[in-house]
Parts: C-alpha cells; structure tokens; sequence
C-alpha cells in the first residue's frame, strides 16, 4: 500500500492542509480529525475531476493508499495542547516556554533542530504517561 504525504499547518485560527503530489488539492478544518475526514472526502472528488477533464493525475491514486500526516510545528504543538501544557513542553524540551508559544503562533518557525527536540520532547511526555500504572 501506497503512503500519500498531507502537509498539515496551523494559522492560528484554523488547520489547513495540501497533498503536493496532488496539486490544488487543499482543505481546512477546526480540528486534525476534521481534516482527516476532508482529506478522505475531497481526495477522490478531486481524482474524479481530473479524470474528467483529461489532467493526469499521479498512479498511485488508481491503486490501494494511505494518508501520512505531517504536521507544521505549530499544529503539533496546537494539536497536543489539550494533552500537555506548554510549560510541560518546555520542561521536556529545554526550549523557553515563551519561544514554544511564538511557535504556535506562526510569529517565528523553529530551525530543523528545534523541531526535532519538540518531537523527542513529545515523545518524552508520552512514554511518561505510559508508565503509569
């Protein structure tokens, strides 16, 4: 089974979210769920209407594929903040809570690197919770 990449941002009021393999292809949404659920509708309406106007279109449309969620910063850190506090974040991370709240706000975008210590420092939270017994 084919894995499709949705590029997944937050602006600050809503999610929004695009398939580059399938250009034009755009969607937004309140909630990740309610972004999942469009990009399931709109994916086959789009495929449907490039098949009638003789666009091409990528292959691996005409077989089995999943969605790949790849969530921006900010909506990772939007999205997980019913679950951990962003003083929480800042603890797992090191990165300053005032920096994290720029983040979610789209004011600055964090360098690979800082990107990459939000992730572990999620990860962190998680496997904390999971240990509780």
């Amino acid at each position: 089974m084919e894995k499709i990449l949705v590029e997944v941002s937050f602006t600050g009021k809503n999610y929004s979210a695009h398939i580059p393999i399938l250009l034009g292809c755009v969607t937004t949404g309140c909630s990740l769920e309610e972004i999942k659920t469009n990009v399931k509708e709109i994916v086959p309406f789009h495929i449907e209407g490039m098949r009638e106007d003789n666009y091409n279109y990528p292959s691996v449309f005409d077989s089995e594929y999943e969605f790949v969620y790849r969530l921006s910063t900010e909506a990772l850190i939007k999205e997980f903040s019913g679950i951990f506090t962003k003083t929480a974040l800042s603890h797992a991370t090191g990165i300053n809570q005032r920096q994290i709240s720029h983040y979610v706000s789209g004011r600055t975008t964090p360098r690979p690197k800082q990107r990459e210590r939000i992730i572990k420092g999620i990860h962190a939270i998680s496997r904390e919770l999971a240990s509780v017994v």
